[in-house]
């Protein structure tokens, strides 16, 4: 469902046309009764794991060597 909302009344209750927006409604923000911009949902975020997404990085044979001694010493302070 479609809504239009003047841009007043918009900065008016804005917290409960996020809300709304955020449950999936589309709403239009008229500017002196004219279509001005939308406010809709945000595509679903992935923000869960996924494994194998770095299996194209490798890690060299330098991982092995020993640290310098400054480099260690940094680690000893801690």
């Amino acid at each position: 469902m479609t809504v239009t909302v003047n841009v007043h009344q918009a900065k008016t209750h804005l917290s409960k046309l996020l809300d709304r927006a955020h449950a999936g409604e589309e709403i239009i923000l008229a500017k002196a009764g004219k279509p001005y911009a939308v406010l809709g949902p945000l595509p679903p975020q992935d923000v869960g794991r996924r494994p194998g997404r770095l299996a194209d990085q490798t890690v060299g044979p330098e991982i092995l060597l020993p640290l310098p001694p400054g480099e260690l010493d940094a680690w000893d302070r801690r």
